[in-house]
């Protein structure tokens, strides 16, 4: 099958599902201009199938918004610096149950069904280029370098986004509903370690989030703290960029070796996860934290293979401070130079770090403020999060006005102990983006349920028009 048959496949099978079928919200109006019945801020991999749900759920009043050029949402074009994806290439995701929407089905059209199973596993560069298929065979309403600046609550249950960009319709935009679909950082920031921030000028450091000039590192030696995934994907970037040495330095005595997610992906824990208690939950999340997510077998043995790759266990950084054209980093073993260092240390998660939530996070519940966790696995990383509903939305700490965070939903990685993996990995996105969008749509039609209840009270219009006994 060509892809141009792919195309036409998916249109014929939406069509058999009734696909854009007519739009069953009420529009509303407002003085200042349109009012979007949801806004998708992020037009990545979940933006995009988050707008897909939404559209399947007959909900078409919407638009996705994307700080990025076209072509370039996401991490895979910027700082997703691993070979190939890590997430087995069976698990299916933003297709949403729809076979010929399926990455297989994409691959296949191109290489056919022995390229496939060539396939070990998706290479990055192709999973970027599914994603701008799967754009533009639904013909999803995004609009690019568009960034978010921040969300003003108003009166009749509307939201004023003020937003910026080279592509922006305007200053501000109305919403109804706001979903945040924005990756990994967009629940918090990247976090830096104190010893490097407070000491280091940010020109002898980067991390792994940030664009680095790996063409001015050549012949370099650089260092990167974290023993995770990212790391290692690093490492083997720069070594290939031509980078003379790469030392990895890990607190630990070993490298992490368990990947909690794969036995997640088995057991029914990514799509029930919502079933557990706040124990639970906590109890899993806490447990997932332990365990750094590890290189893949083939990364670590590309990363050593490399002659100018060096690991360092058992070495956490004491001390950071700035030398002769470089930086100067001691560990227990005693210290090193290095001409360039690269932070691979994770993120913090916390409305209170976002700039967009500046006018509404002092009420926005978190896990500290609804459940206390015993000191065993207390983790105040965790208690940070937002407290969000089965549904992604957030929940109010207070009671001052509960209405102010009506239709703010949070879909990025902050929803992590609160829904699972389902932002937050590609495994978990079949499971939650239809639970994401139907709670929009429940918000939706509850927002206008008087109306649509006096409308269906006061509904008389005759369907049956048959008569007995019958007329001559």
């Amino acid at each position: 099958m060509s892809l141009e048959a792919l195309n036409e496949r998916v249109i014929t099978d939406l069509s058999y599902l009734n696909f854009r079928g007519p739009n069953w919200v009420r529009p509303l109006s407002h003085p200042e201009g349109h009012v979007y019945d949801v806004v998708i801020v992020g037009g990545g991999q979940c933006g995009l199938g988050a707008s897909f749900g939404l559209l399947r759920e007959r909900v078409s009043n919407i638009l996705v918004i994307d700080e990025n050029k076209e072509g370039s949402e996401g991490p895979w074009e910027t700082y997703a610096r691993m070979v190939t994806l890590r997430t087995p290439k069976y698990l299916t995701s933003i297709d949403l149950g729809i076979p010929s929407l399926t990455f297989r089905s994409w691959w296949e059209a191109r290489a056919g069904q022995k390229g496939w199973e060539e396939v070990v596993k998706i290479p990055r560069g192709d999973w970027m280029n599914y994603l701008r298929w799967y754009r533009k065979v639904l013909d999803l309403p995004v609009v690019n370098e568009v960034r978010l600046k921040l969300i003003e609550p108003v009166e009749g249950g509307i939201h004023r986004l003020h937003i910026e960009g080279a592509r922006a319709p305007s200053a501000q935009l109305l919403a109804r509903k706001v979903v945040l679909v924005t990756g990994i950082q967009g629940g918090g920031e990247w976090y830096v370690p104190p010893v490097i921030a407070n000491k280091l000028p940010h020109h002898l450091y980067a991390h792994t989030s940030e664009t680095i000039d790996f063409d001015s590192l050549k012949g370099k030696r650089i260092a990167i703290l974290g023993g995770g995934a990212s790391a290692f994907d690093n490492a083997n970037f720069a070594l290939a960029e031509e980078v003379a040495e790469v030392h990895i330095f890990v607190r630990r005595k070993e490298l992490p070796r368990i990947n909690p997610i794969r036995q997640m992906e088995l057991s029914g824990m990514i799509e029930r996860f919502a079933t557990l208690s706040d124990a639970e939950k906590y109890a899993v999340i806490a447990h997932f934290f332990k365990h750094s997510q590890p290189p893949t077998n083939d990364t670590f043995e590309r990363a050593v293979s490399w002659p100018g790759f060096q690991l360092h266990l058992g070495a956490p950084w004491l001390d950071v401070e700035a030398a002769d054209e470089g930086a100067t980093v001691t560990v227990p073993q005693g210290k090193f130079t290095f001409d360039f260092l690269v932070i691979s240390t994770g993120l913090l998660s916390d409305p209170a770090l976002r700039p967009e939530l500046s006018l509404v996070e002092s009420h926005i519940a978190r896990w500290e403020d609804r459940y206390k966790a015993p000191k065993a696995v207390t983790n105040p990383l965790l208690d940070a999060h937002p407290y969000l509903s089965p549904g992604f939305a957030f929940l109010s700490r207070d009671d001052k006005d509960p209405k102010l965070l009506n239709g703010l939903f949070a879909f990025n990685y902050a929803a992590l102990v609160s829904c699972g993996l389902s932002a937050s990995a590609i495994s978990g996105m079949r499971f939650a983006i239809p639970k994401l969008a139907s709670a929009v749509a429940d918000q939706l039609f509850l927002d206008d349920r008087e109306e649509i209840l006096k409308d269906f009270f006061a509904y008389d219009k005759a369907e049956f028009v048959g008569e007995w006994p019958k007329k001559a």
